[in-house]
């Protein structure tokens, strides 16, 4: 990564640099059986379309807040540098009603009709299917989303001495992020081709920074897991071995 980087889109944008093709998350969800693997590239992609998303059909400009109500995921993941690139700050969990728009999984989409601004559904099922029918009061992510261009560039400059993110009450600039990023990865001893297997909730900080920015800040990648309590022991001692991980958070 680069020295220069101040914000997680500018991380993702050196990581793209270096090397798109290498892995950067995979995820698994062992309630579901489901396995998804994103190179940088596919990874930046899906920020550049959700990005694309949130400045243009949901009309988000720098400083609008974004409840962000969505579990350890890699559509998680893409909302959260979705956020970095547009100026938006993400509040993981954060209150709908005071948010200016909400993103939300299946278990929170009643909580999330609270916001008054624009809203977006997110089915969280396998392959990234879209709903049934979409959810009322809610635009379906899946439908929205593969439309949008390929390519990004902010209306403004995002300021990386900005807010960013709200993760346990703590609000943090992408500057602030970036920093605490790279101490988190340092003192785990991440470095370029480090695999970290996380099967941490993003509910707080540690879980965003084991799961997503320690790794990025790196030039590592993240083997996310949710539902991890229901894999067998000797399953998961496969799954370090197939995905090469060399270190796990559980």
């Amino acid at each position: 990564m680069n020295a220069s980087d101040r914000t997680p889109a500018d991380l993702l944008r050196s990581a793209l640099a270096a090397d798109p093709a290498r892995p950067f998350v995979t995820f698994y969800d062992d309630a579901t059986g489901e396995r998804v693997e994103l190179s940088v590239a596919t990874f930046a992609n899906w920020v550049a379309k959700t990005a694309n998303l949130l400045q243009g059909e949901l009309s988000a400009e720098p400083g609008d807040r974004l409840a962000l109500l969505l579990p350890a995921h890699w559509q998680t993941a893409v909302w959260l540098l979705a956020c970095s690139s547009v100026g938006v700050i993400a509040e993981v969990g954060g209150d709908p009603a005071a948010a200016d728009l909400v993103v939300a999984g299946p278990d929170a989409l009643e909580a999330g009709l609270a916001c008054s601004g624009e809203r977006v559904a997110l089915s969280l099922a396998p392959l990234g299917r879209r709903f049934p029918t979409a959810p009322a009061g809610y635009a379906d992510y899946a439908v929205e989303v593969p439309s949008q261009g390929d390519r990004f560039a902010p209306f403004v400059p995002v300021d990386p001495d900005a807010p960013a993110l709200v993760v346990d009450g703590v609000e943090r600039t992408g500057a602030q992020l970036v920093e605490q990023a790279r101490t988190d990865a340092a003192a785990q001893g991440l470095g370029p081709g480090s695999r970290v297997l996380s099967g941490l909730a993003y509910d707080g900080w540690e879980g965003l920074s084991t799961g997503l920015y320690a790794p990025l800040a790196a030039g590592g990648s993240v083997v996310l897991c949710r539902n991890l309590d229901r894999l067998p022991p000797e399953a998961l001692e496969k799954r370090v071995e197939s995905e090469r991980v060399t270190g796990a958070v559980l």
